[in-house]
């Protein structure tokens, strides 16, 4: 039975370079849950830790939803995938948020990746009626957010993880590998502070993302791959140039905290780097505990501190708003080209009607090396109900 198609959808669809000898990319399990599912962040090269507060935070900083100025939020968004290929790959998102006081709030996400239908043949006897297989994966999550003081909150998230990607056959089941993890953010806003010619407001945000034990699609301890633990780190300033135009700029670096893959370095010591060496590296990377790979991630890079700054990735993004109504941005991403050698730019737009706001964003590659999500429009749809919040 052909199993490599699934493998090769997996790899095709979120590998974005091909790592080398020399090329040590760090890859981990479900990584659709670091992909952009609202189109208000893709519209700024996926930027989102310290923005302002919007239904989607729970992605990126649910520790902003303690300054939400809307009592209630509900946002729906749908992301093609890989349209190049297929037509049924596709990520969607739901997110439910209330802020129950003036200090805190609370919200719930359900994010879907479906993979589309794969048709199943036996390479002994490809005219035999083939089977249809439908691989997904899910993640549940749910948040509380507090203010500490009247410019700083923080919030915990839990989110459970399901991953059906096995194929079952004669000597394998088919059931689903599970996990579960946690974020702790933090997010800080400050006062709007008058300036010669404009007001202004600074934001800045943090969040550990996705901490929890390894998951296992084989019910093997060794064979276990790391979830995508990360940091993010952000900043962002308001220009608010009269009671009707607004212009924000925004910073993010993130860093995935798992451990450096070992490959390319002669651990036998024998002055020869070769299969013996790939397969202790191998091996060792794979009885590392997640508790310790998170530790092990922030200064294990075989060339040193050198190569921990090439796994961090850079993004800038810019939004203009007019009358909290019409949204136009922009962005860029930069990924080192030997850890991925992402490279993009990104254009969006935003409209709001009443209680309605609807969000589009388009992605336009800048490196060699293709993107999934390249000549695709991403869409999300929030509706915002309830009282109303005031900015300080």
């Amino acid at each position: 039975m052909k199993k490599l198609i699934l493998l090769t959808s997996c790899l095709f669809a979120f590998t974005f370079a091909k790592a080398q000898e020399n090329n040590r990319v760090i890859t981990t399990a479900v990584p659709f849950l670091m992909v952009s599912a609202d189109a208000r962040a893709a519209g700024m090269a996926d930027i989102g830790v310290a923005t302002s507060a919007d239904a989607f935070s729970q992605q990126w900083n649910p520790a902003k939803y303690a300054f939400s100025t809307d009592k209630q939020g509900f946002s729906v968004s749908y992301t093609p995938y890989l349209t190049d290929l297929a037509n049924d790959i596709s990520l969607g998102q739901a997110t439910y948020y209330n802020k129950i006081s003036e200090r805190s709030a609370f919200a719930t996400s359900l994010r879907f990746f479906g993979f589309g239908d794969i048709e199943l043949r036996q390479t002994e006897n490809p005219d035999e009626q083939f089977r249809t297989v439908s691989p997904n994966e899910l993640a549940l999550d749910g948040s509380y957010s507090l203010k500490l003081s009247e410019k700083f909150s923080m919030a915990v998230a839990g989110r459970y993880i399901r991953s059906n990607l096995k194929i079952a056959s004669e000597n394998v089941d088919a059931s689903a590998a599970n996990s579960f993890a946690i974020d702790v953010a933090g997010f800080y806003q400050s006062e709007e502070v008058y300036y010669n010619n404009f007001n202004g407001r600074w934001r800045a945000g943090f969040n550990i993302q996705n901490l929890g034990p390894k998951i296992n699609y084989d019910n093997d301890k060794i064979s276990g791959n790391f979830l995508p633990a990360n940091l993010k780190l952000g900043t962002g300033f308001d220009f608010i140039l009269d009671d009707y135009n607004k212009v924000t700029v925004n910073v993010e670096l993130n860093k995935l905290l798992v451990p450096t893959p070992q490959f390319g370095v002669d651990l036998n010591a024998d002055g020869v780097v070769d299969t013996k060496d790939r397969t202790i590296a191998n091996q060792d990377y794979r009885s590392i505990g997640w508790v310790s790979g998170v530790f092990k991630s922030l200064g294990d890079a075989p060339d040193g501190f050198g190569e921990e700054l090439k796994e961090v990735t850079y993004a800038v993004g810019a939004e203009y708003m007019y009358q909290d109504s019409f949204a136009l941005r922009t962005g860029y991403f930069t990924e080192n080209q030997l850890k991925g050698a992402r490279k993009y730019f990104s254009l969006g737009a935003g409209f709001k009607y009443n209680v309605v706001k609807v969000d589009v964003s388009y992605l336009f590659s800048a490196s060699k090396v293709p993107n999934p999500l390249e000549n695709t429009l991403r869409f999300s749809l929030t509706f915002n109900f309830g009282d109303k919040y005031e900015v300080y």
